[in-house]
């Protein structure tokens, strides 16, 4: 079971949007896939057309222990999608967990509790670095980070690989940085390039080749509780994430290979990017 916390403290980067196209995505080519909705805004719930005033029990639930995650999960109308859902309730838990010991390893340890039920696990997180993130970051394998392309694309990123580092450090010695996205790309100004030539000076093989623009459509599919792919599969954006999706699921594969053939974290170096494979 692959584990990926998609993650950015700035909002308004396409974080949430990019978390349900991947877990569709996903879902689509016949992996089972549970999106985690870690964001008390509950966006990726409603996204997938879910009440969130109607849910019984979230992931506030699961952080809290007052259930475990089998009881929580929702299948969708996807094929082998289904999601742990949210709403505001989840807001609470960054209080009830400040002095519970290990509150950190929560999402950890509900999500073992899977077992073989899922072949990846996309958590959404919320647009700050706080317990919620933190708890993704901890369980997680690797995270994947969105940018827009705009002027202040760089802007607490700086920050935001400095929590990796911590996470890595302190709590999940395997945390690495997965890729990053180019998001809200729009093609008519000379500042997208610009944008996408520095990021990728930064992080070299780490963006992905993908670039999602911005989309009308896009905006509009959450209105419908739809993800991209099933409300409009001729769209831009979908042939985007599209793109996107293959190119995780070849580095995917490419990266299962090089642990087969007997790679280790002596494989993994810093590029000012938390820790990431040399040979992703």
């Amino acid at each position: 079971m692959k584990v990926i916390a998609i993650c950015n403290q700035k909002g308004g980067v396409g974080k949430t949007s990019t978390a349900i196209s991947l877990a569709t995505y996903l879902a689509m080519k016949g992996n089972k896939t549970l999106l985690v909705d870690l964001d008390p805004q509950g966006n990726s719930t409603s996204g997938l057309g879910l009440d969130k005033n109607t849910i019984e029990k979230s992931a506030y639930d699961i952080l809290l222990h007052l259930a475990n995650v089998q009881e929580a999960i929702i299948t969708t109308g996807i094929e082998n999608l289904s999601i742990l859902a949210s709403n505001i309730n989840l807001t609470g838990a960054e209080i009830e967990l400040v002095n519970v010991m290990g509150r950190e390893y929560r999402l950890q340890k509900s999500l073992k509790d899977l077992n073989d039920e899922a072949d990846f696990v996309v958590i959404d997180c919320p647009p700050s670095l706080g317990i919620l993130t933190i708890n993704a970051l901890t369980a997680a394998q690797s995270v994947l980070i969105p940018i827009q392309c705009e002027y202040y694309a760089l802007e607490g990123l700086g920050q935001l690989i400095k929590t990796v580092d911590l996470v890595r450090d302190n709590l999940n010695q395997g945390l690495y940085v997965e890729g990053i996205l180019m998001t809200m790309a729009d093609n008519r100004t000379r500042l997208t390039d610009q944008v996408i030539s520095e990021v990728q000076k930064h992080f070299s093989d780490k963006v992905y080749k993908a670039v999602i623009p911005r989309s009308v459509k896009m905006s509009e599919a959450p209105g419908f509780g739809k993800p991209i792919f099933t409300y409009d599969r001729d769209s831009s954006a979908a042939k985007r994430y599209e793109e996107f999706g293959e190119e995780f699921l070849e580095r995917c594969c490419k990266s299962l290979k090089t642990n087969e053939l007997g790679g280790d974290d002596d494989g993994k170096e810093r590029l000012g990017s938390g820790v990431v494979s040399a040979d992703s």
